[in-house]
């Protein structure tokens, strides 16, 4: 299952994930699906894990592929003046208050037995330990809440299913609509297929010791 699959790292999962044979069925999930989800209205989520119930199956691979940066007059901000309570809420919401709720809903349907992985698209800048420059203050915030709520969940998902897995995952610096006006001279800019190739393989390796785990595209654990 791979939740905002209609941005551009959603996709890119998509397009590779139906070149893999291992899995019986995938789903892509987004505002304009069906069913849709909204990660601000938990009664589609609600509705989400009731379909998925019904289909019998249990989702061995979760991809939740989403993030809001900035949006029309939403920017990042450059210093506290710039905060507004009611920007912190909505980068909060999508941020890391839906993602909770899909967990709230989604991981109790991973099954018992065998592997299974749920992966959060998360942040660098979202380590308060390699916070080095400041700004972009409800961004990393909202996005260091989402891996305190990863972590948390993680340590629960192995009290119920001892191989599952459940880690934030950071790709990069990646040419997408959401990144691509940030990008600055001398960065490594990825492609989103190039990023999600590397993801794949991040996961695919991943064991259940390193649950709970904050990684980038290459594997290397981040700080938090």
């Amino acid at each position: 299952m791979v939740i905002g699959a209609s941005g551009g790292l959603g996709a890119a999962f998509i397009e590779i994930l139906n070149q893999n044979s291992q899995f019986r069925e995938i789903l892509a999930v987004s505002r304009h699906s069906s069913p849709a989800l909204d990660l601000t209205r938990e009664e589609t989520i609600v509705n989400l894990a009731e379909r998925v119930k019904q289909s019998g199956l249990s989702p061995r691979l979760i991809i939740l592929a989403t993030g809001l940066l900035h949006d029309g007059a939403l920017q990042p901000e450059k210093s506290w003046r710039d905060l507004d309570p009611n920007n912190l809420m909505r980068l909060f919401a999508v941020n890391a208050i839906g993602p909770a709720l899909v967990m709230k809903h989604l991981l109790p349907l991973m099954p018992r037995e065998g592997k299974s992985v749920f992966a959060a698209l998360s942040a660098k800048v979202g380590s308060i330990g390699d916070n080095r420059l400041g700004g972009w203050h409800s961004y990393r915030a909202s996005k260091a809440a989402l891996n305190q709520i990863m972590r948390t969940n993680a340590i629960e998902l192995n009290r119920r299913a001892p191989e599952a897995i459940c880690v934030s995952l950071h790709p990069g610096t990646v040419a997408t609509k959401m990144s691509q006006s940030f990008a600055k001279n001398g960065l490594n800019i990825l492609t989103a297929q190039s990023s999600v190739q590397q993801l794949c393989q991040v996961i695919d390796q991943l064991s259940p010791a390193q649950t709970g785990g904050f990684f980038d595209y290459r594997g290397e654990a981040l700080p938090w």
